[in-house]
């Protein structure tokens, strides 16, 4: 077959130490410089409106899927490798699952490594959405199609389409969740006023921006307007994006945060990204000596089993549940379209401009979860048991 185939001198201190997140590695746990990190790419490139390359019809049954996941330090990129790989079995295929530990040239060689295998698909989590380049060529060439996952892959013709959530929609969520679980418009219209500290994601991830993006899209006029106070000034994606969603960043940052601007004031708000964040904050916050009493909100994304968990006993106030099991669902039928030479099921065709085509895409919806829906959402669905919670 021809396969088509991530006090004041305190306060100085602090600001002294904020010189890596974005730029740094997963192990660097010191704050970034205001003008660091990666900047969000363009909004279109030179050939933003070409369409992505047209996969070639399989003329067998069966053949070989190399899925390439990030790491397996984050449960949800277990679950999501899980169920590819269970679904695409079950039809039939052939699955080399691999997992590359947040290194990127690992990635590269396990990718290097399924082409030389003669894979006739590819399903690609990036570590970093901008640095396959060279290797997606490659796959090109020998005429292997490539379906991103749930990052979309920068920078290159290669990818086919684009199996992912609404990223924008996912910071939109978190937004209005702080929106109305403060009342902000409330809060507004009274002279109060809450305060802020932001945790977004990694540079080379584009869901990163966007999500960024959906946050700010709610919350801006609030800043702007000082009903929400973010006492570190740090709100631009720049400042706020986190290496390889790191764990250890974000609970640094928080730390430095409260040694350096919350000493006399409690923080009110952590607008976290992602579930490892909040358990960053979490750790930072108990060692400031908060309590029940002035825990401030915390958001996060990925509804975890242990951020279920915090949910349940305070300590994490929502997450955002991404049904994975349904996004594997939607990226086994792109395999099948392709091994199949037919066209998946696509409900985008314009948002995902990777500089060099606008990928096809299809985008599964986040729902916001708390105490209130908790047991509804991600016991009702399946996704956990009430014994996974300790319900």
């Amino acid at each position: 077959m021809k396969r088509k185939v991530l006090s004041t001198i305190l306060a100085v201190s602090m600001v002294a130490t904020m010189v890596v997140g974005c730029g740094g590695g997963s192990t660097q746990t010191e704050a970034p410089a205001a003008d660091a990190g990666t900047e969000a790419p363009a909004e279109g490139g030179d050939n933003a409106q070409a369409e992505a390359p047209a996969p070639v019809a399989a003329d067998k049954e069966g053949g070989k899927v190399g899925v390439a996941m990030p790491t397996q330090s984050s449960e949800r990129w277990i679950k999501d490798g899980g169920n590819m790989k269970e679904k695409l079995e079950a039809m039939g295929y052939e699955v080399d699952l691999q997992y590359a530990e947040d290194d990127v040239q690992m990635q590269v060689s396990q990718i290097e490594n399924m082409i030389a295998a003669e894979a006739d698909c590819l399903v690609i989590a990036a570590v970093d959405s901008g640095a396959l380049t060279t290797v997606e060529a490659q796959a090109k060439e020998a005429g292997i199609p490539i379906i991103a996952y749930d990052r979309l892959l920068m920078d290159t013709d290669a990818v086919s389409y684009y199996a992912s959530f609404d990223n924008e929609g996912v910071g939109t969520a978190i937004g209005e969740y702080i929106k109305t679980a403060k009342d902000l418009d409330a809060a507004k219209a009274a002279g109060e006023s809450y305060t802020i500290e932001f945790f977004m994601g990694s540079p080379d991830d584009n869901n990163a921006v966007l999500l960024h993006k959906g946050v700010m899209g709610v919350l801006q006029p609030y800043l702007d307007d000082g009903t929400l106070v973010c006492k570190t000034g740090r709100t631009s994606f720049d400042e706020t994006c986190i290496l390889r969603w790191s764990q250890e960043t974000a609970q640094q940052w928080c730390e430095n945060y409260l040694t350096g601007f919350y000493a006399d004031e409690d923080l009110d708000i952590a607008c976290t990204a992602f579930d490892g964040f909040a358990y960053g904050v979490k750790a930072a916050l108990q060692g400031a000596g908060y309590t029940a009493d002035n825990w401030p909100l915390v958001t996060g994304q990925d509804a975890e089993l242990m951020a279920c968990k915090n949910i349940l006993d305070g300590t994490q106030t929502a997450s955002i549940f991404k049904d994975t099991g349904l996004l594997a669902d939607k990226c086994v039928t792109m395999v099948e379209a392709v091994m199949k030479g037919s066209e998946p099921e696509i409900n985008d065709t314009t948002t995902y401009d990777n500089n060099v085509v606008v990928v096809p895409s299809y985008l599964c919806t986040p729902v916001a979860v708390d105490k209130t829906n908790l047991e509804e959402v991600v016991v009702d669905s399946g996704y956990y048991t009430a014994a996974d919670l300790g319900l």
